[in-house]
């Protein structure tokens, strides 16, 4: 369900937080936006089953006092998307997309109580604090920025919350795309997660999110006699799967390196130690050691996995009794391609790899590969912006080991990046998709202006 609201502007909410360049103003400003962080961890949008509704009366109430009109529909029953826009110039529009679903957590493995949004040892503590309610509040402090300003813009700019990314999108951006095109229409850029600071002893780097390992969710199926477990046979569906994940495990896809990734770990290389520096300076050579690609691999997974296809075996069923064979059984794969060639190839190879255990191969989703230009005005402003406020720092276009909503958007053209400004030290303790998820309150205050600091380099001429 659809509805529009347009309601009287807050004077005295606007009043109170209107940035207006002084030091008082900006800590207003920050202490609000830790304010309805703390509110928006605490509203249990957990995915399954989602409640996304949650979120969207939540930011609802925002606009409404802030005099914004906003829509807002229901992809399915609880299913909640919402949006809002504030008119500009001709120049092709810019998205802050997020996503207001987030994983699940389990009480019994986390110090404190995942949706409790509270405050200790200077962290804000909760589920989504990182994965991505913290962001999503820096866009919704800049897009209210914007509009309390009053100033002309030279695009339209478009706030979007949406549902269930956490498990493909397909009640969120898909389901808008398909039946609200118009959010979509005259949009030239956009801001989504996937990137972030990071800090190495003095050494900051800003990683842009420009593609992604494209997600290809596999499930393997056997069928074979059924028989009493204390009569083996040759073949049961069982052992086929048995063999087909074995065959996986003993060979790995080959290492290759696509260019964004040789231009990351170039970037990388520049403040590395010694051990690492000659080998991230030239990866198309290094992959070719394999003692070196053991030790990538051993210590550094999530850059390992940007050198090669991967697929990590997370379910598996056969029987519900132990002593029945079953007729049938079943395995299901999370692959993650690089996005230098189509899906379909690479289950094609997967299947003639694993074709002597008799399998059947089942793509349960897949996505298309893209890569957004890095010439654009807004990766400008976020080199440019970053550069002036936090000095020596670097910005490199990256590529993400999971998937974001990006890969529905670059499909539309839209030239679609992952970036939070929030600087995280090497080692520190996030939480993300984990246990104990939490952001430092004073990076997440340093990040809610810095990401403002970037829109106003793109929308003000």
């Amino acid at each position: 369900m659809m509805k529009i609201k347009w309601v009287k502007h807050s004077l005295a909410l606007a009043g109170a937080l209107l940035l207006s360049g002084t030091v008082s103003a900006q800590n207003a400003l920050e202490s609000q936006a830790v304010q309805w962080l703390q509110e928006f961890v605490r509203i249990d949008t957990i995915n399954p089953p989602g409640n996304e509704y949650r979120a969207v009366d939540f930011y609802a109430q925002i606009f409404e006092a802030e005099g914004i009109e906003y829509e807002t529909a229901e992809s399915a029953p609880g299913r909640g998307n919402i949006w809002a826009r504030i008119p500009g110039g001709d120049e092709p529009g810019l998205i802050l997309l997020q996503h207001t679903d987030v994983v699940p957590a389990d009480r019994e493995f986390w110090s404190f109580d995942p949706l409790s949004g509270d405050i200790s040892d200077g962290y804000i503590y909760g589920r989504g604090t990182r994965d991505m309610k913290g962001l999503g509040i820096a866009h919704l402090v800049a897009f209210l920025e914007l509009h309390r300003s009053g100033l002309p813009l030279n695009r339209d700019v478009i706030f979007l919350a949406t549902a269930d990314e956490e498990a493909g999108g397909e009640f969120g951006v898909g389901w808008l795309i398909d039946n609200h095109p118009e959010i979509f229409e005259g949009v030239g850029i956009l801001l989504n997660e996937g990137g972030g600071g990071s800090r190495i002893e003095d050494d900051v780097t800003f990683g842009v999110e420009v593609t992604q390992k494209v997600p290809v969710w596999l499930r393997l199926k056997a069928i074979d006699e059924p028989g009493h477990g204390s009569s083996p046979r040759v073949t049961s569906s069982v052992t086929r799967i048995v063999q087909a994940l074995n065959t996986l495990m003993e060979n790995p896809f080959p290492p290759r390196v696509i260019p964004p990734v040789q231009e990351y770990f170039a970037g990388l290389s520049v403040n590395m130690t010694s051990e690492w520096r000659a080998a991230y300076a030239n990866l198309a050579s290094a992959i070719n050691d394999p003692d070196f690609m053991q030790r990538l691999h051993a210590e550094r997974p999530g850059h390992h996995a940007l050198t090669r296809d991967t697929c990590s075996m997370t379910r598996f069923e056969g029987s519900n009794k132990i002593n029945v064979v079953p007729p049938t059984a079943w395995a299901e794969l999370d692959c993650r391609i690089l996005p230098d060639k189509p899906a379909a190839q690479f289950v094609s190879e997967l299947e003639t790899l694993v074709s002597e255990s008799g399998v059947e191969v089942e793509v349960i989703m897949a996505f298309t590969p893209a890569i957004s230009t890095t010439n654009s005005r807004l990766y400008r402003a976020i080199e440019s912006v970053t550069g002036e406020l936090h000095p020596g720092s670097r910005v490199l276009p990256s590529v993400s080991t999971g998937f974001t909503d990006s890969h529905f958007t670059r499909d539309l053209g839209i030239i679609s990046y992952g970036f939070n400004p929030m600087i995280t030290d090497q080692g520190e303790h996030t939480g993300v998709h984990g246990n104990d998820e939490r952001v430092p309150e004073a990076v997440f205050r340093r990040g809610v202006s810095d990401f403002y600091a970037v829109i106003r380099n793109v929308v003000y001429d």
